[in-house]
């Protein structure tokens, strides 16, 4: 049983589906059945002793377990699940897409042809949720008819208020926030995204950095609270659909290193490389790793860099030395630098050394842009899978490296106090 999100299915005798539910872990939550039956309601107990099969779904994400669920429920009625197939209409989010200034509100019917809805959602809570995180984003008003005067939601930057600033522009930039807001829950995260970052990059140029940074604002939370979406029937016709679309991503990088004259074989095992310091002080490396596409934390590494003063291609030259030695973990199929022409010359040169083909890229930070190590640059749009595939990787590996670098950080301070820190 996985570690990962996704929903689960309880069978009895003959293959009728008992229960289905969701989880942010499966493991955790399906073992909880089973290993704290003394914790369980009686009507759960009585669930638990009808259970003869378990099936499970791995969606990408908590959200996506969520819809799942509700999609399972409502089509097969099982009778132990009672919250969605209770006789109640489903709440849904209703845009006043129409009105002179569209509002984003709840509803339970679809009875006004002046708004579009979104939905349903298995439960309030869950609508709730989606509407907190879209007006961190993008503050909309909530109600239909605004007063024109500043409401307390606009003092918490959650509310523009434009019947209080009635201007043209304001009317048109509170217009495309309702847009993007539409895009947002229609999937086309991408689109929202490139729009925003094309805004962005205007006010830039014309030197409003005010704006400019509100607008890198909206970016980051979109791209924090986003994860790759499917839609429910998906995950129901394609059990196996996470699995496929890491082999996707895979196959999409390997043909694309191969169109560069990289020589790479399927990339099952993906290590990646960085290094984290402060003008050289407790500089550390960090080693992640993907297997067949999925973080796999059990095989990440960790090292004390050896090497003096602020070079990082010296410090790359070293973990990559060190990391070789180490036969009894498998040589990758793509190994990853974080970096460009000099952390992969650094690397490079202890592959050549050591007799070793392994291919080897580096993304340099500058617009995400690959780079082989015959220093060819690959550029791929933003949505690019084998793109997402590296930039995952490398994010992941800066983490781990700043988190241990930030440990061995807070450790010398306590040292040269004369403290013991735990």
């Amino acid at each position: 049983m996985p570690q990962k999100p996704g929903v689960y299915l309880f069978l009895g005798n003959g293959d009728e589906i008992l229960y289905v539910g969701k989880a942010k872990q499966l493991k955790n939550r399906v073992s909880s059945y089973f290993t704290q039956k003394h914790l369980l309601a009686p009507k759960t107990k009585l669930l638990v002793e009808q259970i003869k099969k378990i099936k499970i779904i791995i969606v990408e994400s908590e959200f996506e377990s969520l819809l799942l669920e509700a999609n399972l429920i409502k089509k097969y009625s099982p009778k132990y699940n009672i919250r969605l197939v209770d006789g109640k209409a489903y709440p849904m989010i209703r845009i006043t897409k129409r009105y002179p200034f569209p509002a984003v509100l709840t509803a339970r019917k679809m009875d006004d042809e002046k708004s579009i809805y979104f939905g349903p959602f298995p439960s309030s809570t869950s609508m709730h949720t989606v509407i907190r995180i879209l007006r961190r984003i993008f503050p909309f008003h909530s109600v239909i008819n605004h007063p024109p005067k500043i409401c307390l939601y606009y003092h918490l930057n959650l509310c523009p208020c434009i019947p209080a600033f009635p201007a043209d522009e304001n009317k048109k930039a509170y217009k495309k926030t309702i847009y993007r807001i539409i895009d947002f829950l229609n999937g086309k995260t991408k689109k929202v995204l490139k729009d925003l970052t094309a805004e962005r990059d205007e006010m830039t140029r014309l030197e409003n950095f005010e704006k400019a940074a509100i607008l890198q604002n909206q970016i980051n939370s979109i791209i924090y609270v986003t994860n790759p979406f499917h839609k429910p029937f998906e995950y129901e016709t394609n059990p196996n659909l996470r699995t496929d679309l890491r082999k996707q991503e895979l196959t999409e990088l390997q043909e694309i290193l191969q169109e560069k004259g990289v020589v790479i074989k399927f990339p099952s095992r993906i290590e990646c490389f960085d290094i984290s310091n402060i003008q050289g002080t407790n500089p550390t490396a960090s080693m992640v790793v993907l297997t067949d596409g999925e973080i796999d934390k059990s095989q990440y590494r960790k090292f004390k860099i050896q090497t003096k003063g602020p070079n990082d291609f010296a410090m790359m030259e070293e973990v990559i030395k060190r990391r070789i030695k180490h036969k009894e973990w498998p040589y990758p199929d793509l190994l990853v630098v974080d970096g460009g022409k000099g952390q992969i010359s650094s690397a490079r040169k202890v592959l050549q050394e050591n007799d070793l083909q392994i291919p080897l890229v580096g993304l340099a930070k500058r617009e995400e842009t690959i780079v082989t190590s015959d220093f060819k640059e690959i550029h791929l749009p933003k949505g690019s899978k084998a793109l997402l595939v590296i930039m995952k990787i490398r994010d992941e590996a800066h983490r781990f490296a700043i988190t241990f670098h930030k440990k061995l950080r807070t450790a010398s301070a306590f040292k040269s106090l004369g403290l013991v820190h735990k």
